[in-house]
């Protein structure tokens, strides 16, 4: 089918397409440099090094400022390897799956796909691999590669890239990645890039959820938004699917969110590390004041360990 998921125990060699570029992004290798690096000077740095980061992935002309927040906090010295857990969109998907390429391409350069480490997640036997045409349509991952590729250039052919594509988990599976994943993230030489926009409000998505006690609808989407925030900040999985469960927040990257916070959990229980994870910025597509508005709501993030 077109949007096929096959399990194999090797990885075919090729070469994703940056598909998105110059519709979702500038295609122009210059003015995206440009365009990236104003995002990264107005952005402040209080929140760092980040071991992982909660970015957004809609269109740089909406969320590209926001998603600096997170960026700004990555110091690129020590990271040798940089894992991007992105929503599945396009394909339902009941558990992770793998790119089929070794390349990603981008219009800044190429990025090289771990392979090492892509051998030992499939040798957990919970690993499928997404064939080309299902990675390429997605824009959950792509959107973080040229951010990636911007605040690692000092590092250029030093680091690799681990992209895994998050099904529809449910919270048994999130522990279960979350295990998988925590080894790595204990590794001071890995960055995690976690994608997800947030609210998704409107008749077109489906979802007009609205408290009139906090006044405008766009004050309802923000009170809204960072009480799942507050819920993420806490480190708490159980508390971030209550949330999820009570108010059906259309946060796309939940999945994603929540093996993160499955990771830090089970790392909690395992060792002493300590950690902080904060929201720095936060933003809205749109102001939403009627039901015929809509919008899509952004959030940047910062874990220290």
């Amino acid at each position: 089918s077109r949007y096929s998921i096959v399990v194999l125990d090797r990885i075919i060699m090729a070469t994703r397409r940056a598909q998105h570029a110059s519709s979702w992004y500038s295609g122009s290798k210059k003015q995206l440099d440009d365009e990236l690096q104003n995002y990264l000077d107005s952005a402040e740095l209080s929140h760092s090094p980040a071991r992982a980061i909660i970015a957004p992935h809609a269109g740089y002309s909406y969320c590209g400022p926001c998603g600096a927040y997170a960026y700004k906090q990555v110091n690129p010295e020590n990271v040798k390897r940089v894992f991007i857990l992105g929503p599945s969109h396009h394909v339902f998907l009941p558990n992770c799956a793998l790119s089929s390429a070794a390349t990603y391409q981008t219009p800044l350069y190429d990025l090289r796909i771990d392979q090492e480490v892509y051998q030992e997640l499939l040798s957990t036997k919970h690993f499928d691999l997404m064939d080309l045409k299902t990675d390429e349509d997605e824009h959950s991952i792509e959107m973080h590669l040229p951010y990636t590729a911007k605040v690692m250039e000092s590092r250029k052919d030093h680091f690799t890239v681990v992209p895994v594509l998050v099904g529809s988990l449910k919270q048994d599976g999130e522990k279960l990645y979350g295990k998988i994943f925590s080894k790595y993230l204990m590794d001071p030489a890995n960055l995690f890039v976690i994608s997800s926009d947030f609210c998704h409000w409107g008749k077109r998505f489906r979802y007009t959820h609205y408290e009139k006690s906090h006044g405008p609808i766009h004050s309802s989407i923000e009170n809204l938004d960072k009480m799942g925030m507050a819920e993420i900040e806490s480190l708490n999985p159980e508390g971030f699917a209550g949330y999820l469960s009570k108010y059906s927040n259309t946060i796309c990257g939940r999945h994603p969110i929540g093996v993160l916070l499955q990771a830090i959990d089970h790392l909690k229980s395992t060792t002493q590390l300590n950690f902080q994870l904060k929201f720095l910025h936060y933003a809205q597509s749109n102001r939403c004041t009627n039901f015929s508005d809509s919008s899509v709501s952004y959030a940047a993030a910062s874990l220290t360990m």
